[in-house]
């Protein structure tokens, strides 16, 4: 995984952070044990005193500090024991006094054994993911939030009203993310503009992310602009991190697409993605106000084609949201 030098140095200060906190956590509870317990404070100097005799044991000859070794070890146990047994009899936690760690894998430093540590890769994924999803306003496009009164409720002979149509539509968005998994069908949210396509993409979104898994969302127009200056630019650390994380991610989400300045870049990149993450089992969620006929002609018959016999289709109908609100 390719990644900036910036995405690097923003994981260096949260793992930082972590560790900052951690200690600080464990500062104001050894103050309110030992305030509460004197004896806590002589215990755990003991158990200190003993980390340092191990480390002196160690440069004896290997007969001597076998015998010390195990007398430490079993001092240390009883240590310990008496410690937790302080902590509980005074209303405390038994772990109260060890340090906590987001990862206990690698106490926060991101490296297990000179090798980055799981939670290293994952904090430099969900940076890369959350700058390339900066214009995802999640917070105000909640399922609860998606009002189904906007749509007419009235039908035209022999088919369904707008307002029933969304209620389906609501209704699969909603078991879409409650099941999403990465191997998940993609979606195509197509129709005219303001009926509320970006408003249940996000939705998805932020339930996926919640669930924890790593979602980009962007405007098509954004994403591609995106990768045209990376591509572009001169080649060095974390050239091709974008594109990269827009094909691996497990959920990536192009809104808008059809209204970006059509190029042959853009088309080659939006054929890269959708084929290429088809080829892997990842879905994409495309929201467009293109037709079945004007994508093909947007973007060639064999994108459309890959778009209209691989996704599930959901065709959304009705007002201008947008409009209705400004005159309420």
């Amino acid at each position: 995984m390719k990644v900036s030098r910036e995405i690097l140095r923003q994981a260096g200060r949260e793992l930082e952070r972590r560790r900052a906190q951690a200690d600080r956590e464990l500062r104001q509870h050894r103050a309110q044990a030992y305030a509460a317990v004197p004896a806590l404070e002589r215990l755990d100097r003991q158990i200190a005193d003993a980390g340092i005799a191990v480390l002196r044991a160690l440069e004896m000859d290997r007969e001597s500090a076998a015998d010390y070794l195990l007398l430490l070890g079993q001092q240390n146990q009883a240590a310990q024991e008496q410690r937790r047994q302080l902590l509980t009899g005074h209303r405390f936690p038994p772990e109260y006094l060890t340090e906590r760690h987001t990862c206990a894998q690698c106490r926060d430093t991101g490296f297990v054994g000179g090798r980055r540590c799981a939670c290293f890769t994952q904090l430099v994924r969900s940076l890369q993911y959350r700058e390339l999803s900066m214009d995802a306003p999640l917070e105000k496009s909640a399922f609860a939030l998606f009002r189904l009164d906007y749509y007419p409720g009235q039908a035209a002979p022999g088919r369904q009203s707008p307002r029933k149509l969304m209620e389906t539509a609501l209704a699969f968005c909603r078991q879409y993310a409650a099941e999403f998994s990465e191997f998940s069908p993609s979606l195509l949210l197509s129709g005219p503009t303001g009926l509320g396509k970006t408003h249940l993409s996000l939705a998805i979104a932020g339930e996926v992310i919640q669930r924890g898994y790593g979602v980009i969302y962007g405007s098509a127009q954004n994403l591609f602009r995106r990768l045209e200056r990376e591509r572009f630019a001169r080649a060095g650390e974390g050239s091709g991190a974008a594109e990269e994380s827009l094909l691996d991610c497990d959920l990536l989400i192009l809104d808008d697409l059809g209204a970006e300045f059509m190029t042959s870049f853009t088309a080659s990149v939006l054929y890269n993605i959708i084929n290429t993450r088809l080829n892997r089992r990842k879905p994409v969620i495309i929201n467009t106000n293109l037709t079945d006929a004007e994508l093909e002609a947007t973007y060639s018959q064999r994108i459309a084609s890959r778009i209209m016999g691989n996704y599930i289709v959901l065709r959304l109908q009705g007002s201008d949201i947008r409009q209705i609100k400004r005159s309420e």
